[in-house]
């Protein structure tokens, strides 16, 4: 980017992340927003929990600075935080919920790490980065060389330093990291890890970008649905096949192997055990940060799937209205038929093509499926005036699997182990038992859990739709941090 006046004047004046930063409300905003999504790792929250953390905040402001620093509600910030012309928080809806949802946008997290880059840092380290550059461009060069003998001769001298390692690993002599160096390289790590969380939030704006700008075509559409289609694939193949989106891809496939996910929880438990990482005293979310990479993903393909949904949608609205279309050409054929039938018109005035022998060849019929009979066993006889109540057919529910996923993980950011007795105060059962019965599944599938036989827990809920309120008793079974 050129910093030229105009370039840079254009800047303050429409980019989101540079008039926040010149806003009034800064302070507020850019605290606000930092400890609740980002120090807290959150990637979207409700209105009402949002709306009531920004409560606690200015009534806290209120009573240092007094009644009218803030004159506004909380949700009269929020909403215009999240408005067009701002553009420092997104408020969408999820499906099937009528509460507004608030993310972060891409724009505002750069603001927030722009700021939290100017603090003096008491230690800087310039070895591992050092390290890290020089080892990016060995990988550039190696996977570059097209010379047979070159790629042998590297090869070799890699072999050679590796024996000679190992020489002197059985002879005794083992070389280990210094404090310094070892802070350097985690102070490294941590800095890495917050601006990948930092990335995926863009990547996600782009597919969102992408979807928002499916749903104008197919709103503004009035040439076929091929065309259509066509169009849109060839934008999305544009970004899937970019490179960031293949970057994306080779990520997340790397994360989603479950030795890799074992392999980075062990490395992690070990290295902040270590009395060097100790004294410095990292989050405790640190422990954990590669399952907070893997849920920043999952909601990243949860945007890619929203598109998918528009496209079947188009295709299903689509249809329907060809199917309409050929009805009503049928009505329109077999009204005219009506009006002339007393006085069909003289002459020719319809043709038929001849009628021709169809041939099947023995060998091309398909062979016969016998069909199997369905058995029905009625259990229920009712009577000639019993009353069946057919609501009961339309009372079904289906659990979100990925909502409670998200509770657990959210349960387990700031500590270590959390029992389900504890967590179903925390997070109410909507849906009672059978809600219940996923978080089990969730225990025995997806989670690291302990079951105490010798204790038991009592587990209430509220039956929807009346006071009626039961109850559970089940062992004690404990959610602990990591992942199967």
């Amino acid at each position: 980017m050129k910093l030229d006046y105009a370039t840079v004047e254009s800047l303050f004046q429409n980019h989101p992340a540079l008039r926040l930063l010149r806003s009034d409300h800064a302070p507020l905003i850019v605290s606000f927003l930092h400890r609740v999504f980002i120090k807290a790792n959150v990637r979207f929250m409700a209105q009402a929990d949002l709306v009531e953390a920004l409560e606690d905040d200015l009534f806290n402001l209120r009573a240092v600075h007094g009644a009218n620093l803030f004159p506004k509600s909380a949700v009269e910030y929020l909403n215009d935080w999240a408005e067009n012309t701002k553009g420092w928080l997104r408020k969408f809806y999820r499906p099937d919920i009528d509460e507004p949802y608030f993310d972060l946008t891409a724009t505002t997290e750069k603001a927030l790490t722009c700021l939290s880059n100017l603090d003096e840092r008491h230690f800087v380290g310039t070895e591992s980065r050092l390290l890290t550059l020089f080892e990016l461009l060995k990988q550039i060069e190696q996977g570059t060389e097209i010379d047979l003998e070159k790629r042998l001769a590297e090869l070799y001298q890699r072999r050679e330093m590796i024996d000679k390692e190992i020489a002197e690993t059985k002879a005794g002599t083992i070389k280990l990291l210094d404090g310094t160096a070892l802070r350097d390289r985690f102070q490294q790590f941590i800095h890495l890890s917050q601006e990948l969380l930092s990335d995926f939030r863009a990547v996600e704006q782009n597919f969102r970008t992408l979807d928002r700008k499916v749903r104008e075509q197919i709103t503004l559409w009035e040439g076929s649905k091929g065309a259509l289609l066509e169009k849109i694939m060839q934008e999305r193949d544009i970004i899937s096949h970019s490179d960031q989106g293949k970057n994306f891809r080779a990520f997340w496939d790397f994360l989603m192997s479950s030795a890799n996910q074992d392999q980075l929880t062990k490395m992690l438990e070990r290295i902040l055990d270590l009395p060097e990482v100790i004294e410095m005293q990292p989050e405790a979310r640190m422990r954990r940060i590669h399952y907070d990479w893997l849920e920043a993903g999952e909601q990243t393909q949860r945007t890619i799937a929203q598109l998918s949904q528009q496209l079947r949608r188009f295709l299903d609205d689509q249809s329907w209205m060809e199917n309409r279309r050929i009805r009503d050409i049928l009505r329109g054929i077999e009204a005219k038929a009506l009006t002339v039938r007393e006085q069909p018109p003289s002459g020719v005035f319809m043709t038929i093509a001849d009628s021709a022998a169809t041939v099947e060849l023995p060998m091309e019929r398909p062979l016969y499926t016998p069909t199997v009979n369905s058995e029905i066993n009625a259990t229920i006889q009712p009577t000639e005036n019993a009353e069946i109540d057919a609501g009961v057919l339309f009372s079904q529910v289906v659990i979100d699997k990925s909502r409670l996923v998200h509770n657990i993980r959210q349960a387990l950011q700031d500590r270590n182990q959390i029992s389900l007795r504890e967590l179903c105060t925390g997070y109410p059962l909507q849906y009672g038992l059978a809600e219940l019965i996923t978080y089990l599944q969730l225990a025995e599938t997806h989670f690291k859990c302990v079951i105490e036989d010798g204790h038991h827990e009592i587990i209430l809920w509220k039956v929807r739709g009346s006071e009626e309120q039961k109850q559970a008793r089940l062992p004690r079974i404990i959610f602990v941090n990591g992942k199967i």
